[in-house]
């Protein structure tokens, strides 16, 4: 008797373990890459997501995170999803100008006051129009930073005209931005800038208020204008291997997407604390706040206008229809009034 009840117990631990293991085989198994540093708040936010999927799918998706670029850096992102280098990649479209046209004209001047804002507007425009740019991959979730504003070491920046001579670093749309300000635009790479404010290679920055503490800019600018009028943020994307997207069961993607929404929202939440996380930090140093006039503000968004014209030019180069691209220009314009109005309702922090 005790010799058959051994051999039942035996056999009942032998199958959890089978089943176990069995589980562990067929659990997907996922690589997520990430170029931004493992410490960066972004990045363990990111990592909390890849551990809610796992938990709400019940363990049958398991995604590896791979932070740092230790996968594939910033501008190789969306060729290393595509090409299942990682099967989730995390980036933004300023790293590879002119793969995503219709997309990069929610890149321009368009007086952005938030990420939470950018964040949604960002993708309210890709659920409405879908741009074709987008096919050879499966898009989670769309977000933006900060808005970009101008910040120097020496020269407070009242009006333009303050702005002329100065070396502002900026590259891509954001030096057409500022040379039409009257800025000379130097391209600096973020790793770079930090050394290039100490050497004087250049004056000021245009960049989220998040970079002052992230990247301890806030140690040597000491003048910020709040140029939100002719704000812009860049787009970034979290988007998954189309073929492994595809062969996700449905209860799966419908998991996914959930909790992709979700994350889309935290990640908007989440940069806007950043943004006063650096403010905080900026005025820590000694680093004082210029509110731009509404006045003032008037003539940047008017000296801003070129570089929209000039994109939607660039687009029609290549076949897009104007009329396609301006209107598009103005649902984003509609939606940053509509969700700038939502943010003061549901009384969300802006970070400034």
């Amino acid at each position: 008797m005790k010799k058959s009840l051994l051999f039942v117990l035996c056999a009942v631990l032998m199958m959890g373990v089978t089943v176990t293991v069995t589980h562990a085989a067929d659990a997907i198994k996922l690589k997520y890459s990430n170029y931004l540093p493992p410490t960066h708040p972004l990045t363990v936010l990111q990592g909390d997501f890849c551990k809610e999927v796992e938990k709400r799918t019940n363990g049958k998706v398991e995604i590896t995170y791979y932070p740092g670029g230790t996968l594939t850096t910033a501008p190789k992102m969306i060729d290393g999803v595509e090409n299942r280098v990682s099967d989730i990649g995390l980036s933004h479209i300023g790293y590879t100008r002119g793969r995503f046209p219709v997309t990069e004209t929610l890149d321009l001047p368009m007086g952005y006051p938030s990420a939470w804002v950018g964040t949604q507007v960002k993708y309210d425009f890709y659920e409405k129009f879908k741009p074709k740019e987008w096919d050879s991959v499966h898009v989670l979730f769309v977000f933006a930073p900060g808005p970009q504003i101008v910040a120097t070491k020496k020269t407070p920046i009242h009006k333009m005209e303050d702005l002329k001579g100065l070396k502002i670093r900026a590259a891509g749309r954001l030096a057409s931005v500022v040379t039409n300000l009257g800025g000379t635009p130097v391209p600096v790479n973020m790793a770079d800038t930090y050394d290039g404010l100490q050497r004087g290679v250049v004056d000021g920055i245009v960049d989220a208020m998040e970079t002052w503490k992230s990247f301890k800019l806030g140690e040597l600018v000491k003048y910020a204008t709040l140029s939100h009028q002719v704000a812009m943020a860049y787009t970034f994307y979290v988007v998954m291997n189309k073929d492994k997207w595809n062969g996700l069961p449905d209860d799966l993607k419908k998991i996914m997407t959930q909790v992709a929404l979700e994350w889309k929202d935290k990640t908007g939440l989440l940069m806007n604390n950043l943004d006063g996380v650096g403010k905080e930090f900026f005025e820590q140093q000694g680093g004082k706040i210029i509110p731009l006039s509404a006045e003032e503000g008037k003539r940047w968004v008017k000296a801003a206008e070129p570089v929209i014209d000039e994109h939607i030019k660039e687009l029609e180069g290549k076949g897009f229809k104007r009329a396609e691209t301006e209107a598009q220009v103005k649902f984003i314009r509609e939606r940053v009034a509509y969700w700038t109005k939502k943010q003061d309702e549901l009384k969300i922090p802006k970070g400034y």
